[in-house]
Formats: C-alpha cells, structure tokens, sequence
C-alpha cells in the first residue's frame, strides 16, 4: 500500500492524474501525448530515439538534462500517459532515501507478477551520493527502470555508476518561435487553456514573450495569464494582450544563472575567454550578466587577477597592479557604485596586449622539478655562513653582479644538470618587445663575457 505524500503521482497504464482548473496555466497546459508536444525533435522527431522507446515501450534507465521549462516533468507525464509500465513520479524535493527503499519494495512485488516499474525521479541531482547508491541494486537486477531529470550537467551531479547505467539525453533550450506556438495555443485552448475568455495578443506581445522568457514554457506561459489577469473585462478594445501589458505582468526575470551549477562556469568562461580574445564589449556583456544574476563582485575580481598574470603577463606589466587595484577600490566602494570600478578595469584588461610566457614558464619550470626532482644547488651560489660551509667550497666562484659591467656576470644559477635551459620565451607583444631586446643583450653580453 501507498503511503501519501510519498511521491507527488502513482499512476499505472495510459491513466494520467487529473489537473485542476485552478491550477497555474503551465501546468493545465502540460501536453498529453505525443502528439501535443511541441519541441525537442531530436529526441521526439519521428524515427528519433526517444519517441521509439515510448511507441514501442522498450525504456530504458534515463537521465532527462536540460534547461528549466524545457519539458522534462511533461514528457515523464507523457511516458504515464503511454507506458505499459507501473509509473511512479517521485520528486527528489519532497522525498528521501527511506522513502525510495518503500518505493523499491513495492517495485520488487510488482517484478514479482512480471511488471515493470518505471521511477521518474525529479531534481535527481538533489540527492547525495550516497542516496543515490540506494538506486544501483534495483537498477542492476532490472527492478525498476529510473528516469531522473535534472537542470545540472550529470557529469558532476550524478554518481559514475549510476551514470554509466543510463543513457544521458540532453533537452534544449525552447527557441522563441516554438514558445510562441504554445502561447497562441494556450490563448485558443477553450478546455485548458484562456480561450473562454476570448483574449488576442498583438504579434510584438507574443513575440516579446517568447524572446524574454529565455527559453523557459513555464515562465512563458504563467506571464501571459498575469497579462490575461491585469485585462480589464467586458471592454472590447481592451481584449487584445498588447506589448506594454506583456512588459508589466513580466516585470524583471530572474536570469538564467545558477552560481552552484553549470551556467555559472559557462558564463565566467564566457567572461575570461573575451577578455583573453581583445574583446571589451563581450567582456563588458558578460560582467553584467554576472553582476545582474546576483554573481560575488569579489569572485569575479579574483579571476581577473589571474587573468592579469596568466593571459596579459609582462605584455603589459600595470595588467596585474589595475586588476589588484580595482580589487582593493571595490572594497572600498562598493556595489552599486563599484560596477564603474570593475567596468574600467574590464575594458583594460580586455585591450591590453597579451601575453602568457610567464604563465607558461613556470608550467614548465615545475614540469622540470617533477621530472627531474631536487637537482643539487651550484656551490657557488649557495651561501657560506659557517667556517665548515666555506671549507667545503660554498659560494666560492660566485660573481657578484654588481662588481661587473652593467650589473650583469652571466653566470648561470642553475643546476649544471639543466645548465642553460630556457623557461621563460616572451613573446614580444607589448612591453615584452623590451624585454625581447634586453634578453637577447643579455645572451650577447654572457657570449662575449671572459671565461
């Protein structure tokens, strides 16, 4: 026996549970079959892999990975509708691991009578690690079949061996023309949908709508029944959803940005990737969009510190002291003000001349120290300061630089294993052309220095 409120839906066959009216229009609009779904043809396409496996009934374990509204909770309805199979919906949300083994022993009676239990399991990624071991046994023997959904990539949310025991599909993105199809249909469905309440909606209402709902049905279409909602009634010039009206009941949409999740790197990659590339106005686009998601101020100063060092390097040495700087100015400052800061020193960064021979230089200088290990200092570079120390011929040989021309011996401090190798190679962009010259006087003044 069920015990409630352990899973949101049980359902068996092609019964699907029963949507009330007054539920959000989102969920009242949930397509039924196939046949409604708009979307994801490369999964639902005909002849594609997932429409087979439901026409034919020969689902295996899955894992749903997509953005929010993009319909991985409808086609779980969906796979309710249209399996042959004893359906369970169990949210990771509301439930935990005392639960799912309650789930797994009614799953076990039903294996028992020959039956198939699929377990579609929402926000799978919410589970721990150890919660989702709890699955392995019951997948392995084939006593139940799990489709997990989740908006996080499974490569880091989903154990290895669950992982390797499904088959990732990926959902996409809705693209605006397709949100605009389920909001014309929303508008018709007299059943489901606002169709009894005889509204239309210009065409640069719907198309905003579907532009700024950032591929999200849920979000696009709970906005429009805000817009149906703030329509006043029984006034006939007043029946069509217009942009201004669009624009209020949106109001400002939370961005698409989760800071623990994948688009968070997605974003700073974006962000360091165009400032790398010489690109001020992507780098600018990409700060605000961390910045208006709620982004730490603090988190992405950091990264451009680094970036100042690894990618710009001696190519423009006052690289790293701005970025340092406007680290130390945002502490003072603050937000709102300190958007200006962080704007200034993001252009800068961006056009400066690039560089990562440094960055590339001490790689290599510890790919050497890895390889060869703990290579003996010279003795004549190491200091003498014990009456023992100097017998055995410490700093002896040294040339102290100053005591010749320039400031410059030529002597070689490194290992006389590795005497002569060359770590750092500057490039040449920007201050580093100084610094090409200086190296190359350098060379030219060892050659040509008394033995």
């Amino acid at each position: 026996m069920k015990t409630p409120g352990l899973w949101d839906q049980a359902t068996k066959g092609s019964k699907t549970p029963q949507r009330s009216l007054n539920a959000p229009l989102a969920e009242r609009m949930r397509p039924r079959n196939l046949a409604d779904f708009i979307g994801q043809e490369h999964l639902l396409g005909e002849g594609h892999i997932l429409r087979r496996m439901i026409e034919t009934d020969t689902l295996s374990s899955l894992i749903f990975w997509g953005p929010p509204g993009c319909g991985k909770t409808t086609l779980a309805h969906i796979i309710a509708a249209e399996t042959k199979s004893h359906f369970i919906f169990f949210s990771a949300i509301l439930s935990g691991i005392k639960e799912i083994r309650e789930i797994f022993r009614e799953a076990e009676g039903y294996a028992a009578r020959g039956l198939r239990t699929i377990l579609f399991v929402d926000e799978i990624h919410r589970f721990n690690k150890s919660q989702q071991d709890a699955f392995l046994p019951y997948v392995e023997k084939g006593v139940v079949t799990i489709i997990g959904a989740t908006t996080e990539n499974p490569s880091f949310e989903v154990i290895a061996p669950l992982l390797s025991r499904c088959r990732v599909l990926t959902l996409k993105q809705l693209e605006p023309p397709i949100l605009r199809g389920i909001l014309e249909q929303a508008l018709s469905d007299d059943e489901r949908g606002l169709g009894k309440l005889a509204l239309t909606a210009s065409n640069e209402a719907l198309d905003f709508l579907a532009a700024q709902a950032d591929g999200d049905a849920r979000i696009a279409l709970n906005t429009l029944e805000v817009a149906a909602g703030l329509m006043s009634k029984g006034q006939v010039d007043e029946r069509i959803i217009t942009l201004d009206t669009v624009q209020e009941a949106l109001q400002k949409k939370a961005l698409l940005y989760d800071k623990g999740g994948e688009e968070h790197y997605n974003v700073i990659s974006a962000f360091i990737k165009s400032m790398r590339g010489s690109d001020p106005d992507a780098a600018l686009y990409w700060l605000a969009r961390m910045l208006e998601a709620g982004e730490d101020p603090l988190f992405i100063l950091r990264r451009m510190i680094i970036l100042a060092s690894e990618d710009i390097g001696n190519a423009d040495p006052r690289a790293l002291q701005v970025a340092v700087s406007a680290l130390q100015a945002f502490q003072v400052i603050g937000m709102p003000e300190g958007r200006i800061i962080m704007g200034q020193a993001v252009t800068y960064l961006a056009t400066a001349p690039k560089s990562n021979a440094s960055y590339i230089g001490i790689d290599a200088a510890l790919s050497e120290v890895r390889k060869s290990g703990a290579l003996p200092v010279p003795l004549y570079v190491r200091n003498a300061p014990t009456k023992l120390m100097k017998e055995l011929g410490y700093h002896k040989g040294y040339q102290y630089a100053h005591d010749y021309a320039e400031g410059y011996s030529g002597q070689d401090c490194l290992p006389e294993k590795i005497a002569g190798r060359k770590f750092y190679e500057p490039k040449g962009h920007g201050y580093e052309k100084n610094i090409v010259e200086r190296m190359e006087w350098l060379r030219n003044k060892r050659k040509n220095q008394p033995s």
